[in-house]
């Protein structure tokens, strides 16, 4: 048995241990607090990943895309959601050329936009090929035209053809995904057709893309989508709404959504990418998109 003396403990070495269990406690609860946040808000390599659908500048990319993309790369967008495709071209470039000069810029195209007059046949393979090709990983439905739903049948004629245009994208291993805007809240015999799409789209064959300004311009809350069907949201369309006019767009952190708890909700939607979109602005395009940017990077 040792002496009492030989377990006295010098100042220094009493100090030395108290440092030692406060530094351990303090990394403990810095450990808890970790796990407590979206694993999208605790991947480093996620925070710059702030994402662009071009149809916010379509009054001039089509006019000199080169110089559009190289501005997008300077504000810090990482990724692209394109729109226009059209039988191996965009924006008037081939659409191998388009994606070779976006990864110059440092950026990649993750996802895009096609019409539902795309998703069959020929015209939908030589799509998927391309995406494939070019290492595009989701494909996007944006729209339903007004003449194109007018019952809960049509939806659900859409709805077949959604599914089915889906398996085309998962056997070439690609995520294909629908886009809202306010109309799917409108109810429609009874029914309220985005409820409907949820249901009966095939999760495995179809996600689904929020649009987070048309889900609150309908009234709707998009905390309880996520919370009623996690992991379906795996894109965003991020866009404010003004402080005057709920119809119109803000700049992003200027207007009346509250992004930060819509964010901390990340992992439970299931996202992947999110897009800064803008369909009207409050001076030029392109200055809301550089300020979209600005804010994010603030929160996240």
């Amino acid at each position: 048995m040792r002496s009492m003396a030989s377990t006295l403990l010098t100042p220094n070495q009493i100090n030395s241990i108290m440092k030692r269990r406060e530094f351990i406690q303090s990394s403990s609860l810095a450990a808890v607090g970790m796990l407590t946040l979206p694993s999208f808000l605790m991947k480093k390599e996620k925070k710059g990943q702030i994402g662009l659908q071009l149809y916010t500048l379509r009054s001039t990319i089509g006019q000199d895309p080169k110089g559009v993309l190289k501005k997008v790369s300077e504000f810090g967008y990482k990724n692209l959601e394109t729109y226009g495709y059209g039988d191996g071209k965009i924006f008037g470039m081939g659409f191998k050329e388009f994606n070779d000069y976006v990864k110059s810029l440092g950026m990649k195209v993750t996802s895009g936009h096609y019409g539902l007059d795309m998703i069959k046949g020929d015209k939908w393979k030589k799509a998927v090929d391309d995406a494939k090709a070019n290492g595009q990983k989701f494909m996007v439905v944006p729209y339903i035209n007004e003449d194109q739903r007018k019952t809960i049948d049509d939806y659900k004629r859409i709805i077949a053809d959604l599914n089915a245009a889906g398996e085309v994208c998962n056997a070439a291993g690609i995520r294909f995904g629908y886009h809202n805007h306010a109309f799917e809240f409108d109810t429609v015999d009874g029914q309220i057709p985005y409820d409907v799409m949820l249901k009966e789209l095939d999760p495995k064959n179809v996600g689904m893309e929020m649009d987070i300004f048309w889900v609150v311009n309908a009234g709707r809350d998009p905390l309880k989508y996520f919370e009623q069907y996690p992991g379906r949201f795996e894109q965003w369309h991020v866009k404010d709404m003004d402080k005057s006019d709920k119809n119109r767009n803000a700049n992003i952190g200027s207007g009346t959504i509250d992004w930060k708890p819509i964010f901390a909700k990340a992992k439970q939607s299931g996202l992947k990418h999110f897009y800064v979109e803008q369909e009207s602005y409050p001076g030029e395009p392109i200055n809301s998109v550089e300020e979209g940017a600005k804010y994010l990077k603030t929160i996240l």
